[in-house]
């Protein structure tokens, strides 16, 4: 397994609110087309290069997911033409990623009506497992997304639960910015999201069947971000 895919990395687009029991758990209401977000490239955290930084006063909160790379250039795809034969042949391979998310600083920014790029921007914020290839994952559709905060089990649900399919979302984002090889796409995260503090443990893992997909088990330890970054409530 390598993480070589990492230094071609461009974009790292994040779709939002796409499983109906993660929509249900945080009072959001239910998209009606795909939307998305963007992460820095300075979130990414890989294995062994040491823990998952929470700032001071910062409330986050896990979410599992599965990440599909980029590897044909897309562009303005027309959705009739565009289906899940056409989306698989464009990715690359896969990984198993962790949206890290600030909570409280998102929901004051919702409040007031301001973007919330802050609370999925700080660094370590975007854990990612090394390339799995589409010969270890042939159906990204029957996946299981697994998550576990010291020892509780939170997050274990399949990706057949996604609101809207991979072509459906690869469509609607080439339609607004062209897509690259490289470009990392988040595809959205299962219920069973939850608090993480300095000191807990994350491990998360994907499996297909029961069994585990080689490569996608991480671990990463939780610690306070040093700093100048205090997050202090209006």
């Amino acid at each position: 397994m390598s993480y070589n895919y990492i230094n071609k990395i461009g974009k790292i687009l994040c779709i939002g609110r796409n499983y109906i029991a993660h929509i249900k758990e945080l009072n959001n209401l239910k998209p009606k087309e795909p939307f998305f977000f963007i992460k820095p490239q300075s979130a990414i955290l890989k294995q062994n290069e040491g823990p998952i930084l929470i700032p001071k006063n910062v409330v986050a909160h896990h979410e599992i997911e599965l990440a599909c790379i980029i590897g044909k250039k897309l562009q303005n795809l027309s959705p009739d033409k565009f289906g899940p034969k056409e989306a698989l042949d464009a990715i690359q391979g896969y990984a198993l990623a962790i949206d890290m998310t600030a909570r409280n600083v998102q929901a004051e920014a919702k409040r007031k009506g301001l973007p919330w790029s802050i609370s999925k921007g700080f660094d370590t914020f975007l854990p990612i497992s090394p390339l799995l290839s589409k010969e270890i994952i042939s159906d990204p559709y029957n996946l299981e997304l697994n998550l576990k905060v010291n020892d509780e089990h939170r997050q274990h649900d399949l990706t057949n639960l996604m609101i809207f399919p991979i072509h459906k979302f690869l469509s609607s984002m080439s339609s607004i910015m062209t897509l690259n090889p490289g470009d990392v796409i988040l595809t959205g995260t299962p219920k069973g999201v939850g608090i993480v503090k300095p000191g807990d443990l994350i491990e998360c893992w994907c499996s297909i069947d029961g069994k585990e997909v080689g490569g996608s088990h991480m671990k990463f330890d939780v610690a306070e971000k040093r700093g100048f970054y205090v997050y202090h409530e209006e």
